[in-house]
């Protein structure tokens, strides 16, 4: 078998922002060329201190970093591009009111007659995105297409700039199955012409699907390198947690069933909305927690979205307590006791440059009304509570939400509604892009709020965890529903089976 020849070697970094504050602490990175290789840790462990070194977004304290045997110090992710190193986000970070050929040309237009050439760089864009299967109008805006096919564009782009390193910080996780798969065909191709390619992920199935190697990361150190074939997955989140994996198995949903006694709290009586959900029934009674399954688009957000009063019936009746409910707006859906997580929680939850104390109130404010403020002193308490509660961690409730991890941003979103004794706790991807731990924080939240009497509306692509926390779930896909399950009737197996558009009693392989 022939050896592969190392393509980046990253040697003791380390990245200092105080002599208390060490995000990275004497770190090993090597990339083979030709290799796909994952970059894996709990957030906080490092992933991206390592990745904005390697870019020149953040300059080293300490260490080297060696590009086909040759030391390099970009001071800037242009510099780091310039050297063949390329960054695609899961948040891409292109301009969406150009086009896309100006997108793959920005800062690098061919000029004809001391003008830009439009017709070369039309042309060039259109061949560019041939080679990797993409037959797009490249004169429409960014924005015209969807999250997959920028992503593309994006990595398209890198790679006509000589890219020798291709860094993939989260590129799925807003991706549908077939849109994945069509990824992977890019990064394998990509792979057999000798890039390197740096896959920097939380879903563990795409790993041992993809990836040649492992690289895990734990509180800003180097754990070890694995090759993904001799490494099983129970072992590699043993590495990542630092302890047994157990944490996840010992949650499970409630045992009292489906609660088919309870009052029932919300019910859908053949509702439609505008381009939303068609002729939905739902019900939902007081201390359960309902799953809503499907693939992305199926219906599972846009039901939330109803209930919460962002979209509007059209027809049929949505019903609170037994009584028909006119929610026009989220005010609305917050005074009858409904609180919603958003699936993007960047830009739909978070305020970033407020405290977390400020951000957790925000709910709260809104319900009591602009003439009913909360004081300094009580705000102060609520979030203290809070952070205690759902182990928020932060030096202070007056740090920037910006700059806590994804899973500790998730708590102090969920802290914002639980602020608010809610009836309703609707969640919408709840752990997406967040560590394995946190997630199983999170779930068992869940799973206690509804022992308590709230119920809840769970809605995620991954079913493992629907599993554990759901004793009914809905199944939607093409915005209907198709089915629901309760008890021993939900499986794996089943709920794929619906979601593919099989019956009950096809074999699922």
């Amino acid at each position: 078998m022939e050896e592969k020849k190392e393509l980046l070697t990253m040697n003791h970094i380390s990245k200092h922002f105080s002599a208390a504050v060490i995000a990275l602490d004497d770190v090993e990175f090597r990339l083979n060329r030709g290799e796909i290789h994952a970059l894996l840790g709990e957030n906080g462990a490092g992933k991206s201190t390592l990745i904005k070194v390697l870019t020149g977004v953040e300059e080293r304290t300490a260490g080297t970093v060696l590009l086909e045997g040759n030391e390099i110090y970009p001071k800037s992710p242009q510099e780091a591009q310039q050297a063949g190193i390329s960054t695609v986000y899961q948040e891409v970070n292109l301009c969406p009111n150009l086009s896309v050929a100006e997108n793959i040309y920005i800062g690098r237009e061919p000029v004809k007659g001391g003008r830009i050439d439009w017709k070369t760089i039309n042309a060039n864009a259109a061949a560019l995105l041939k080679k990797f299967d993409l037959d797009i109008s490249v004169t429409r805006t960014l924005d015209s297409y969807s999250v997959a096919i920028q992503q593309m564009i994006a990595i398209a782009r890198a790679c006509d700039i000589s890219a020798r390193v291709l860094i993939l910080d989260e590129p799925t996780s807003s991706l549908s199955t077939a849109e994945v798969e069509k990824l992977f065909e890019i990064m394998k191709k990509l792979k057999s012409q000798g890039m390197g390619i740096v896959f920097v992920t939380h879903f563990l199935d795409q790993v041992y699907e993809v990836c040649d190697r492992i690289t895990v990361l734990r509180n800003g150190k180097y754990v070890g390198t694995y090759e993904t074939e001799h490494l099983p997955r129970v072992e590699l989140v043993g590495k990542m947690l630092g302890k047994d994996y157990d944490k996840l198995n010992a949650v499970t949903a409630s045992d009292d069933g489906s609660r088919e006694d309870g009052e029932i709290l919300v019910e859908m009586d053949h509702v439609s909305g505008l381009g939303t959900i068609e002729d939905f029934d739902l019900t939902l009674r007081r201390g359960e927690v309902l799953g809503l399954s499907g693939l992305l688009g199926s219906g599972r957000s846009e039901t939330a979205r109803l209930i919460f009063g962002v979209d509007q019936v059209e027809k049929g009746q949505l019903k609170m307590k037994g009584k028909k409910a006119a929610l026009k707006t989220p005010l609305d859906a917050i005074r009858e006791g409904v609180a919603f997580c958003p699936e993007n929680r960047k830009t739909e939850g978070i305020i970033g440059d407020l405290s977390i104390r400020d951000n957790i109130i925000l709910a709260l404010q809104a319900k009591k009304g602009m003439f009913a403020a909360i004081t300094r002193q009580e705000a102060e308490r609520i979030a203290d509570e809070y952070i205690e509660k759902l182990e928020i961690k932060t030096p202070s409730r007056d740090q920037l939400i910006k700059n806590l991890s994804g899973g500790n941003q998730q708590k102090v979103i969920l802290a914002r509604w639980l602020a608010t004794d809610p009836d309703l706790l609707m969640l919408d991807e709840p752990t997406r892009g967040i560590d394995i731990g946190t997630k199983a924080e999170i779930q068992k939240i869940v799973v206690d709020l509804a022992r308590k009497g709230m119920s809840v509306l769970f809605i995620s692509s991954e079913i493992d965890e629907m599993l554990r926390c759901c004793k009914r779930m809905v199944v939607l896909r093409n915005l209907k529903k198709v089915t629901e399950l309760k008890g021993q009737e939900i499986s794996e197996g089943e709920i794929m089976r619906y979601i593919a558009g099989g019956e009950a009693n096809e074999k699922v392989e």
